[in-house]
């Protein structure tokens, strides 16, 4: 389905279907078309939004997880939304832990995804490395058990961005913010259900991140995706979707 970007007082963002709420971050490459299959399952029953992280327009002094929770934050005032369930997948799921942290009465489920907030690898030091097509698509295929995910229109969207120095300064800010915010001591305070959906060939955040997070937070389920990286929502979005719907339908019943 084509996804139909709407605009609201600076805020652009997704806003499809009725019913409860289900808020959908993304990561910091992150595009609409990743989303794609989760907001045509689940809009049938729910009102699905996705606002657009400002990751490339934020003033640069603010480029880091604090400037996106707090974008974050106004939107969700903005629209005034409560009792929400809020899933992010690599960074996005980062802005959803420290958000719902500071938000505990507006969140009643999370769903996490490839989440950065304990460990993360970097991707390759020097990344994102400007005016090389190659390296990008190496870079993109890395964060894929199958490389043929990474499509040439994404690849090429990727390596657009990196092509902006002014972009690029904001991506390394943005990934130093959240290599440097480990939530080890914070997340034992999440006490909503908390999904945690990871690809069992994850790269990225690796299988004992998923462990770790299943460890140290008092409400999870875990579920791993095999011949899966980094994105399942995009690798596998047929078996993604089902486990989130065996999810939201258990806390409908709850």
């Amino acid at each position: 389905m084509a996804l139909q970007v709407k605009e609201k007082q600076g805020y652009d963002y997704i806003d499809e279907g009725e019913g409860e709420v289900l808020v959908l971050l993304h990561g910091l490459f992150g595009a609409l078309s990743n989303w794609e299959s989760v907001v045509e399952k689940f809009s049938t029953e729910y009102r699905v939004m996705i606002p657009m992280l400002p990751i490339y327009e934020m003033p640069i002094r603010q480029a880091g997880l604090d400037g996106l929770v707090k974008h974050v934050e106004g939107f969700v005032a903005m629209m005034g939304l409560t009792n929400m369930k809020l899933m992010g997948n690599s960074l996005g799921g980062h802005v959803g832990l420290i958000y719902t942290l500071a938000n505990p009465d507006k969140v009643n489920g999370l769903i996490l995804t490839g989440s950065s907030g304990l460990f993360e690898n970097s991707m390759g030091g020097s990344f994102p490395r400007r005016g090389s097509y190659d390296y990008i698509k190496e870079r993109v295929e890395y964060t894929f058990y199958d490389k043929n995910t990474a499509t040439p229109e994404y690849i090429q969207e990727v390596f657009e961005t990196t092509k902006s120095i002014p972009k690029c300064m904001r991506i390394v800010a943005i990934a130093k913010s959240a290599q440097r915010h480990n939530m080890s001591k914070e997340i034992p305070n999440i006490k909503v259900p908390t999904l945690l959906i990871w690809g069992l060939n994850d790269t990225i955040t690796p299988p004992m991140v998923a462990h770790e997070f299943d460890r140290l937070m008092p409400d999870t389920t875990l579920r791993f995706i095999d011949k899966c990286c980094h994105a399942p929502m995009m690798e596998h979005p047929d078996r993604f979707n089902v486990i989130l719907k065996e999810f939201l339908d258990e806390q409908k019943v709850a």
